[in-house]
């Protein structure tokens, strides 16, 4: 299994994903120290304590991953069918539930391990900076980094699963931007708004969606020797 997923890297050319995922962090790293300082005078401001900077990095991370997953899958499974060419894959002596196993395994990874690596490295960069300005209140604990480090594992783990929901549109339609809408339609559904009653926050909710992801991933490799090609 680990040497198809290598060969599907090299044949897509998915480390070419990586320069993406670089723009995505920079942009994301801009825009929080941009919010940091607009709301620096403001009573109320997005970010007024730690736990909440850390909040604000996971749902602009989690956001845009769940979205790239989407560019991907349209990679790695919707084009194969849109322009039959997985029809050449099929014709080699590897079996066809192996090969989409192989295919959802590197979105799932890429996903969860972008999340974990770019939440890390965009939440260190700012505290590093924090430590300069100091816009924002509070100090850090080693409790609080333990806390947060296991939440975030958790998280990852749940959009990673998410992330796999466009796989179901992007199948039915033999579509690309169906795939990539539905990614930016579940976006918005579960990080909308910035404040606890956002629906990505209920853990019955990021639990769900996630089985359903999975559920989705299940259905299209255990069908995969039936689906239609045309």
């Amino acid at each position: 299994m680990l040497k198809l997923i290598s060969l599907e890297i090299r044949k897509n050319k998915l480390k070419t994903l990586l320069t993406g995922a670089a723009i995505v962090n920079l942009a994301i790293l801009a825009f929080m120290i941009m919010v940091i300082f607009v709301d620096q005078n403001e009573s109320e401001p997005s970010f007024a304590s730690y736990a909440d900077m850390f909040e604000g990095v996971f749902v602009f991370v989690k956001a845009a991953y769940i979205i790239f997953a989407s560019v991907i899958i349209s990679k790695l499974v919707i084009d194969e069918y849109k322009n039959n060419t997985i029809t050449l894959l099929f014709m080699y002596p590897i079996s066809r539930k192996k090969l989409m196993t192989a295919k959802i395994l590197i979105v799932f990874a890429f996903t969860f391990i972008a999340i974990i690596v770019s939440d890390i490295v965009v939440g260190a960069i700012l505290i590093g900076f924090n430590s300069f300005v100091e816009l924002i209140p509070g100090e850090l604990s080693l409790p609080m980094i333990t806390s947060e480090l296991i939440k975030l594992g958790a998280n990852a783990f749940y959009a990673a699963g998410i992330a796999l929901i466009p796989l179901y549109f992007g199948m039915k339609k033999k579509s690309v931007p169906a795939t990539i809408v539905s990614a930016v339609l579940v976006t918005s559904l579960i990080s909308g708004g910035f404040d606890q009653a956002r629906l990505g926050n209920l853990a019955a909710v990021s639990i769900s969606l996630g089985l359903i992801g999975a559920g989705i991933a299940y259905m299209a490799i255990r069908n995969i020797n039936h689906k239609d090609i045309a």
